[in-house]
């Protein structure tokens, strides 16, 4: 029975946790930027040189699962983003930047690993529920940042706010020591990791049209995503005149979203859509969402607020789990966690260029309601490719 659920269980408790660590900064950007003396606009470019070394690291992630087993790379990665947020806590531009890529450089690994080790231990028919509820870490990690994070730093300060998550990875990673016999019994000691090897997931995805189509869609459902995350605070107290800790809240809120939706779209598209045709209503909603949310006025009622955002939070941040599901599916033999890693570094380069540009616009326009307005068009096409793309089988 312990074999059943424990793989979920583990990888699910990381995924939160890492997740919780990049968006950290981000939940109170405000904060952190007076203290530095920027502008909060600049959190943007925070997210894309950590989601840079994500996208680095997760091509090295494939041949170092192998080699040291999902539980080991996990620890290592929960290690790295500790070590990223000590060096955010320091009052200093540069050290900030390399905190940012450490953090992103743990971040990483972590869903290659996880899809190493959830591919061989889940029934084919339910991967995209099993996936997805693994997934819901991500929205539940940055449900914690946004519900503690702001409210802790008003208590202790933001740099112990950063130490503190800092402190809660480093338990995690040791925690994740008891699992690690049972669950790297699959790695190979003798796996050579060489700079070679870390375009080989590149290539692998490069090389079939369906994980190809895949990494295409990431791509632009990425910087919906970390958009919403990474500028919803800034936005919620810039245009719509909140306070930090309701801002908090209202961010929290769109991650529960997520939460619910990453689980009810696996279980919908295992039952019965299937899970191009889910993406591509997911790619609809995400349109509409981010349409309603730039729409948005500072008289608007707290609930139509937090309704708007839910449901841009169960659609933006809840595709990720159908998505990692029909890549393993589509993926070679044995390598889901290779598939992951190259489909992922798309996903990442979607991250590494979609915030900036989203805070550039913000700040040539003087709203980050262009921000979202802008990502409308990019979605329903989308959709379109899609609904029109031959369905791909399913591997069993």
């Amino acid at each position: 029975m312990k074999n059943n659920w424990m793989p979920l269980a583990i990888t699910l408790a990381i995924q939160a946790m890492v997740a919780m660590a990049l968006l950290t900064l981000p939940a109170m950007a405000p904060r952190v930027a007076q203290a530095v003396g920027i502008s909060a606009t600049w959190v943007g470019l925070y997210i894309a040189i950590a989601y840079a070394g994500a996208m680095a690291a997760s091509l090295a992630s494939g041949a170092v699962v192998a080699r040291y087993g999902a539980i080991r790379a996990s620890q290592a990665s929960l290690l790295v983003c500790a070590a990223g947020l000590a060096l955010c806590a320091l009052p200093s531009l540069p050290a900030m930047a390399i905190g940012a890529v450490l953090v992103g450089v743990g971040y990483g690994p972590i869903t290659p690993a996880s899809s190493h080790l959830l591919a061989r231990t889940t029934p084919a028919h339910r991967m995209s529920l099993v996936f997805s509820v693994k997934q819901t870490g991500v929205p539940l990690g940055a449900a914690l940042a946004g519900a503690i994070v702001p409210g802790l730093q008003l208590l202790a300060g933001w740099q112990a706010a950063l130490l503190a998550v800092a402190a809660v990875s480093v338990l995690c990673a040791a925690v994740a020591q008891t699992l690690r016999a049972e669950f790297d019994a699959d790695r190979d000691p003798h796996r050579r990791i060489a700079l070679g090897h870390f375009l080989q997931p590149v290539r692998l995805v490069l090389s079939h049209a369906q994980l190809r189509m895949l990494a295409a869609c990431s791509f632009m459902f990425s910087i919906v995503q970390l958009s919403l995350t990474t500028y919803l605070v800034t936005f919620l107290t810039d245009n719509l005149t909140y306070g930090l800790v309701a801002a908090g809240f209202l961010l929290s809120a769109s991650q529960m979203g997520a939460v619910i939706g990453r689980v009810l779209w696996g279980y919908v598209s295992d039952r019965w859509f299937g899970a191009r045709r889910m993406l591509a209503l997911l790619a609809l909603v995400m349109a509409a969402s981010s349409g309603a949310t730039a729409l948005l006025q500072p008289q608007a009622p707290t609930l139509v607020v937090m309704a708007v955002l839910f449901v841009f939070g169960a659609s933006a941040i809840g595709w990720n789990g159908v998505y990692l599901a029909e890549v393993a599916r589509q993926a070679p033999e044995g390598q889901a966690g290779m598939a992951t890693g190259g489909t992922l570094a798309i996903t990442f380069l979607g991250v590494v260029l979609g915030p900036p540009v989203f805070g550039g616009m913000a700040g040539a326009f003087g709203s980050y309601r262009a921000g979202f307005a802008a990502l409308v068009v990019p979605l329903v096409l989308c959709a379109g490719v899609l609904l029109r793309g031959r369905a791909a089988p399913r591997r069993r």
